[in-house]
């Protein structure tokens, strides 16, 4: 049995909605980089803590790993989110 790409039921099944997902943001270390991603999210999880956010330079400083848990309602709702961080200047990588 070989599984269709485009079908995500497989990956939805590993999900339990609503739940709490772990995303991890990178981009170049700047002031504003933390508050712009939390704005960001702040528009799809009204309920999103920016104190909750995991802050980690690199070893060089020039770039700045964060992790934000958002509260993911259905599938449709962590693909916005990850389209609105990617499409973000400030943001290089969202995992």
């Amino acid at each position: 049995m070989t599984t269709d790409s485009t079908d995500t039921s497989a990956i939805d099944a590993l999900f339990d909605f609503p739940c709490d997902f772990p995303i991890k943001v990178m981009g170049k270390s700047h002031p504003e980089f933390a508050g712009a991603v939390t704005e960001v999210i702040l528009k799809f999880d009204a309920e999103f803590d920016a104190a909750t956010m995991e802050v980690r330079p690199s070893s060089g400083g020039n770039y700045t790993g964060l992790t934000c848990t958002v509260r993911a309602i259905n599938r449709a709702h962590l693909d916005d989110i990850y389209r609105a961080l990617t499409a973000h200047p400030m943001v290089k990588v969202v995992m």
